[in-house]
């Protein structure tokens, strides 16, 4: 991709402020999407290899949230 092409702003804070937002962004579409799949009876294998990651990556990550939220977790 040529700089004319990028979609990166000029200004490097402008560019690193983005670069923050976004991952805030994709933390909140991962926690809402992970949620609905627990809720919907996915098991914790199933969501990790959905995001790529392993399973105890995503149940470290997520389980206190989603008990917290009242969901309902499979053991497996």
């Amino acid at each position: 991709m040529s700089d004319a092409e990028s979609p990166v702003p000029a200004d490097p804070a402008d560019a690193l402020a983005a670069v923050a937002a976004l991952r805030r962004l994709a933390d909140r579409i991962e926690d809402a999407a992970v949620e609905q799949a627990m809720r919907a009876g996915w098991s914790w294998p199933q969501v990790a290899e959905a995001l790529g990651v392993t399973r105890q990556a995503v149940h470290k990550k997520h389980a206190r949230r989603l008990i917290d939220a009242g969901v309902k977790l499979r053991r497996r």
